[in-house]
């Protein structure tokens, strides 16, 4: 007798191993049994004919360690087949925090990771400093797993205050961060995450307070980290936007060394129009092997789909500054400078030279014309569509021109919409995929809700790379999202369906495994919103034995953990 019997699913295990007919029997939260049961009974049977059933989706990048407060289920991503999470990167954790420092800490969340800061203000229950306190305020709360990282901005923060942005760290200074992670990841930690990455910027413009410290100062840390037992070190390195170079490839090569722990970083993989820099990349992982280092980088795998207007605003211009002032003003105020010829001159200067110096700011180029189109206009239907190259090119006017011109005349009604699904992309990401340096999926959950919902990746990993594109066959593919993350990141029985592994399961329908509409939601604490994909085919989703998804409903169910690296 078995507490749950999952009967006839095609189970594809995690371990890269084909679709088997087999039954799946649960006892106390664990596997204890994959094969055919024909004579078994379950205290609760879930009939799976027809349907895979796969262990639970591990998302290993994540901004989700605020959310997860207020949210234990971590929506979407549950709704996508995601059983663990792992939050904390790119050096920013809620925790370490003290009292004193909670307002700038929604501040920055708020600037840095796109986050409102009425959501935080609401839906933060702040019933903690430290980071082991934090770990142990969501033990026995959670609806999905999860792993936290400690942010050596966060760390640096609680030691130095305000002087955490100002200047480099004293040796006092430094062993006082040393005690703070070696805390945390005793802890339980999933390890250490920071940036050198100058793209990260407060709410009062100045680098992230990492981007401040000697890379001794990483180094040093990244070693307390390792040897205290933390699981892997994440870090963005300054190179990571124009792609890894030299310098910074023999300081991954030392803080891999330094830490004794996989590194997993930011920043490597094909892109467009940059082969000779993917070239560079494949050059750089030999150059990694032949260290004798376990150095990986993670990589998007999904295209980008992000509807805006300058209604609302948005932050796809932050490397454009005359641009990304718009979303600053009042509506009357944005109708009256785009509407503005004076400006014109500097709106066309700015979209055709974006800031690439980190120093001066956010280097996020705008999204290429070709791939940015109208979605929706009141007073020219017929745009709907197109996109703006094309527009410039029939209007003979600069783009610039065609975006103000036509936001004006709509009222800034017009909604647009950025998406790179080309054949160009398509191929030149299936060429990336196939390597095994590069981890599949940047979702970047939890963040950046303004412009997107990261939580899409792994639907559209599974349908559109594996399922239509055959870039993997199912096991292979089951397993690139499930147990290899799992296994590098030191999260022990995850990402498999064998005896003894805890009861992540997935059960769907791949061929009805599909992405909806992009939809606009307020759901969040303090009347908040965020972009979300629906999606279809995900028929059940199931943390350490217990349903948490059911046919597209998420259900007041926690039974999540923890997950404490290397325990």
């Amino acid at each position: 007798m078995f507490d749950c019997l999952i009967r006839s699913g095609k189970v594809v295990d995690g371990t890269g191993a084909p679709p088997r007919a087999a039954d799946v029997g649960i006892v106390a939260g664990r596997i204890a049994e994959v094969g055919p049961l024909p004579c078994a009974r379950g205290r609760q049977e879930i009939d799976a004919s027809g349907r895979i059933v796969m262990p639970g989706i591990v998302d290993h990048h994540t901004h989700y360690d605020p959310q997860l407060d207020f949210d234990p289920w971590a929506t979407p991503s549950c709704l996508h087949g995601v059983t663990s999470v792992v939050s904390g990167h790119c050096g920013f954790s809620i925790a370490p925090c003290a009292p004193a420092d909670r307002g700038f800490l929604t501040d920055f969340f708020a600037a840095v990771e796109g986050m409102t800061p009425k959501v935080l203000e609401t839906g933060l229950s702040w019933r903690w400093e430290s980071f082991p306190e934090y770990l142990d305020a969501l033990e026995g709360r959670l609806g999905v797993n999860t792993a936290v990282y400690v942010g050596h901005s966060s760390v640096r923060r609680r030691v130095m205050g305000e002087a955490a942005s100002e200047r480099i760290a004293s040796d006092e200074e430094i062993g006082a961060m040393r005690h703070l992670v070696a805390e945390a990841v005793e802890a339980g930690a999933a390890g250490l995450s920071s940036t050198s990455c100058l793209v990260d910027r407060d709410h009062r413009g100045r680098p992230v307070p990492s981007c401040f410290g000697r890379f001794d100062e990483i180094l040093d840390l990244a070693e307390v980290a390792g040897r205290a037992g933390g699981g892997t070190i994440a870090f963005l390195p300054d190179s990571a936007i124009t792609g890894v170079d030299g310098p910074d490839t023999e300081r991954m090569i030392d803080l891999a060394r330094r830490s004794n722990c996989p590194l997993v970083i930011q920043g490597m993989g094909h892109r467009l129009g940059q082969a000779a820099l993917w070239e560079r990349d494949r050059a750089t992982f030999d150059v990694f092997r032949a260290a004798d280092v376990e150095v990986y980088s993670t990589y998007r795998t999904q295209p980008y789909r992000r509807p805006f207007s300058w209604d609302r605003g948005t932050s796809l211009f932050d490397g454009v500054f005359e641009w990304r002032e718009l979303s600053a003003l009042p509506a009357e105020r944005r109708l009256e400078r785009l509407g503005d010829n004076q400006r014109r001159a500097a709106l066309r200067e700015a979209l055709d030279h974006p800031n690439t110096d980190g120093r001066q700011g956010a280097t996020l180029p705008p999204p290429p014309l070709d791939c940015l189109c109208v979605e929706h206009s009141p007073t020219q239907p017929e745009w709907e569509g197109r996109s703006l190259e094309a527009l410039a090119l029939e209007t003979g006017r600069h783009a610039a021109d065609v975006i103000a011109d036509l936001v004006v005349a709509d009222g800034l009604a017009t909604g647009f919409v950025y998406t790179n699904e080309t054949e160009e992309w398509v191929e030149i990401t299936g060429d990336s995929l196939r390597h095994p340096g590069l981890l599949v999926g940047v979702g970047d959950c939890g963040a950046h809700a303004d412009r997107d919902d990261g939580a899409e990746w792994s639907t559209y990993f599974l349908s559109r790379w594996v399922r239509d594109r055959g870039i993997y066959a199912l096991g292979e593919g089951v397993r690139r999202v499930t147990s290899e993350p799992a296994d590098l990141l030191g999260l022990r029985e995850r990402g498999r369906l064998t005896a003894g592994a805890w009861a992540d399961i997935v059960i769907l329908d791949l061929d009805a495994l599909a992405l909806g509409r992009k939809r606009l939601v307020r759901d969040l604490p303090g009347d908040g919103e965020r972009w979300q994909v629906e999606v279809a085919g995900v028929e059940r989703v199931m943390v350490n034995g217990e349903t948490i998804v059911e046919e597209g409903r998420v259900l007041d169910a926690r039974p999540g953990q923890v997950l404490r690296a290397g325990r």
